[in-house]
């Protein structure tokens, strides 16, 4: 509605920008970013280390089921559309490293180890998200013969975004955590300023889901297609990635508290890094920015869908 019938409010939003970034939505992306790795304790790194099977059906799963699927995927149904397929992949690249925590949990999942595949996927994603967005938006595309859709990437430009949306809150969440156990202690942090600043990271999502609708609200309502066409590779990803994760999990005698918290990090995405690297890179108007705001709208319902269904196989 601010977008499609108050453009004045819109515009103000628009302009508010210091050298070609937007501070309300740079201010949304960070605080959005931030309560979920100021919850990752890196000292449960060891659990997941300790069992090498589990930790590498994770990160074949993550890093190379993961990407490689969506880019397909959003290839297959948005090949003749390069800029929505781009936002797509973008998603597909961006591990789970923030709403994962509450799908566990509703899912009964083991929460250490659910702690600690996040605490593992956000050191990866630091860095190589940079190099995997160069591989699958500039290199691969020419490697299969899809010259058509590959775009050129500017490594430099992903890379400081990744330093600015992601970089940031993750030493925040570290620097911050070592502190303030320093200073009062691990019962505090845990109990007291955790689950005070975790609201943060829902309001700020929706702040940041507002004004990027408010910025794209003419064209969402005239191009409700995209929307349907955008959502067709992500349901099929969410989906697929939790049945293959799952049950390969089962036919390995995983316990389940274990297996949920593998299948859920690999059938999440990090939306947020998505939407941020989009904007960044692209621009604010962009049809990958506005990809990026719909992943999550059409993630979250399907992940519940997902948390249901594991209770059920319980």
């Amino acid at each position: 509605m601010l977008g499609a019938f108050l453009p004045g409010v819109s515009d103000t939003i628009e302009s508010i920008q210091f050298k070609g970034v937007n501070i309300p939505i740079a201010i949304g992306l960070i605080v959005m970013m931030y309560p979920p790795l100021a919850k990752v304790d890196y000292r449960t790194l060891p659990e997941v280390l300790k069992d090498k099977k589990l930790l590498s059906l994770s990160l074949i799963l993550n890093w190379i089921v993961g990407p490689f699927l969506m880019f397909f995927l959003a290839a297959y149904f948005l090949g003749d559309r390069p800029e929505l397929m781009t936002g797509v992949v973008l998603i597909g690249l961006a591990r789970c490293i923030a709403m994962v925590l509450v799908w566990n949990d509703l899912a009964d999942g083991d929460r250490t180890y659910g702690a600690a595949l996040v605490a593992l996927n956000s050191l990866f994603q630091v860095f190589t998200f940079s190099f995997y967005a160069y591989f699958f938006l500039s290199i691969l595309p020419t490697w299969l013969g899809m010259e058509g859709i590959a775009i050129d990437v500017p490594f430099a430009l992903v890379a400081t975004n990744v330093g600015l949306y992601l970089g940031i809150p993750f030493l925040l969440g570290i620097g911050g955590r070592i502190l303030l156990i320093r200073i009062k202690d691990l019962d505090w942090y845990t109990n007291t300023f955790l689950p005070r600043i975790a609201p943060l990271t829902l309001i700020s999502l929706l702040f940041t889901i507002v004004v990027m609708f408010s910025l794209q609200g003419a064209r969402i309502l005239d191009q409700t297609s995209d929307v349907l066409l955008v959502s067709i590779p992500l349901l099929l990803y969410f989906f697929g990635m939790w049945i293959i994760s799952y049950f390969t999990g089962v036919k390995l005698g995983v316990d389940k508290p274990r297996n949920r918290a593998v299948a859920f990090t690999a059938a999440g995405n990090n939306f947020e890094l998505a939407i941020a690297v989009a904007i960044g890179v692209f621009g604010l108007h962009s049809s990958e920015a506005f990809v990026g705001v719909i992943g999550p709208l059409i993630e979250v319902p399907a992940l519940l869908l997902l948390v249901q269904l594991s209770r059920r196989l319980a």
